[in-house]
């Protein structure tokens, strides 16, 4: 797949590929967010939130590293000043006449509420637009979810209706709200946009 793989850096926010060698980090970071994670997270059995052994992590790599190469998915790991601090993906690719996909994020709870996880989105959507070809993007997010919902408000994506029992999550089939976007929406690409947003929101830290 075009673009792919690929490091992508703003400030101290980073995405690079899943490494195996990640394992360690990532066992301890699923553990200790695990209960702010549950709620939100789609139930799979290929990565389980308690679980002591490496099998898990490793198992995900090997899915995600093939269909990455099958052009199907772009997995990255979330960074924070060149910390692991969560993961995102982007899934679900179809190519032909829809050029579409899905995102999908979590972050370790010690450094939410920072901006890492909109501007990892800003990176990543715009390479998917400008480099790798991609033309919507859609981020299914549960009703309840307000931090996650505020991510993608604040980047400007639009909101699109209820898909009904859409993921089993936590238990049960939920409801999600689906936003999305198009390179339309963001003709001079959005990191630059949510960049320029951040800095007249907090001239100071930016």
């Amino acid at each position: 797949m075009r673009g792919w793989p690929v490091t992508l850096t703003e400030g101290p926010v980073g995405l690079r590929p899943l490494r195996h060698r990640d394992a360690a980090v990532w066992r301890e970071l699923r553990v200790r967010n695990a209960d702010w994670l549950r709620p939100w997270e789609p139930t799979n059995p290929e990565t389980p939130l308690f679980r002591s052994g490496l099998g898990p992590y490793v198992s995900m790599v090997h899915t995600m590293r093939r269909e990455a190469r099958q052009g199907l998915a772009l997995p990255w790991v979330v960074t924070h000043e060149d910390r692991f601090a969560g993961q995102l993906t982007i899934g679900a690719i179809v190519w032909g006449s829809a050029r579409s996909a899905q995102i999908g994020y979590w972050i370790d709870r010690q450094v939410a509420g920072r901006g890492v996880i909109p501007t990892a989105v800003a990176l990543a959507v715009d390479h998917c637009f400008f480099t790798v070809g991609l033309h919507r993007l859609e981020a299914n997010i549960r009703p309840e979810n307000a931090a996650s919902r505020r991510v993608v408000e604040k980047l400007g994506f639009r909101e699109e209706g209820i898909r009904r029992r859409h993921l089993h999550i936590d238990g049960a089939w939920r409801d999600h709200i689906c936003y999305a976007l198009t390179v339309e929406d963001v003709p001079g690409g959005l990191r630059a946009r949510w960049i320029a947003e951040r800095r007249q929101a907090f001239p100071r830290s930016s």
